[in-house]
């Protein structure tokens, strides 16, 4: 009876051996990414800098004038050295008017990044043509949305909005971006800013599959 057992044990032993490998656990988070902690990213950026922009309609180059407006220009600076705008979506586009991204595609990392606004700078630009400012819905408000003027739009200069810089190439790129669903609810079909916050790219590619994306964004040397 006992040689029975052992030889029992032997086969469930070689099976277990034998068979297939235990599932991998899901991987967790990467705690070591440093858009987790904006606290700590808060170099300061150089007087003009170049971003280029890898967009899947092509690329474009953003130049930062950091006099223009110094607070957007270093939070700018810090998220795109830490690859906040890769990997996600120009999730806002009104055409004739401005184009919109800077939503994470990643909901634990736009977690952190909601609510660290920025005071705001003096308006000392006019929203022209192909310059960037921040995106914000009253004082105090800004985050890291920022949008690129389809046309002089100098009515938003008494808004508060404050160019950092401009598209010094690929401005046609920027113009092709697709527009076809507009603004967001209720004046458009657009995305729910709130649910990109909370879900990120996984609501973005399952109901807006036509916007286009910002693959990465890298400051030129």
């Amino acid at each position: 009876m006992t040689r029975i057992l052992g030889a029992a044990a032997l086969l469930v032993l070689a099976v277990g051996c034998g068979g297939k490998p235990p599932a991998k656990t899901a991987k967790g988070p990467d705690l070591s990414n440093p858009l987790l902690y904006p606290a700590r990213l808060t170099e300061t950026a150089p007087d003009t800098f170049r971003v280029r922009f890898h967009t899947s309609k092509g690329d474009f180059v953003v130049e930062v004038h950091r006099a223009w407006a110094p607070i957007g220009a270093d939070r700018f600076y810090n998220l795109v050295k830490n690859g906040f705008y890769d990997d996600t979506r120009i999730y806002r586009v009104l055409k004739g008017f401005m184009v919109q991204f800077g939503l994470s595609g990643d909901p634990m990392i736009s977690a952190q990044w909601k609510d660290k606004v920025l005071v705001d700078d003096p308006v000392t630009q006019s929203n022209l043509r192909g310059r960037l400012s921040f995106a914000r819905n009253g004082p105090t408000s800004r985050t890291t949305g920022v949008f690129v003027n389809l046309k002089d739009n100098p009515s938003l200069d008494k808004q508060g909005f404050a160019p950092f810089g401009e598209v010094v190439e690929g401005m046609s790129v920027v113009d092709s971006f697709y527009s076809g669903y507009g603004d967001g609810p209720p004046r458009g079909n657009g995305p729910y800013q709130a649910r990109v916050l909370a879900r990120g790219n996984a609501y973005l590619d399952a109901q807006f599959p036509k916007l286009d994306r910002i693959e990465t964004a890298v400051i030129e040397k």
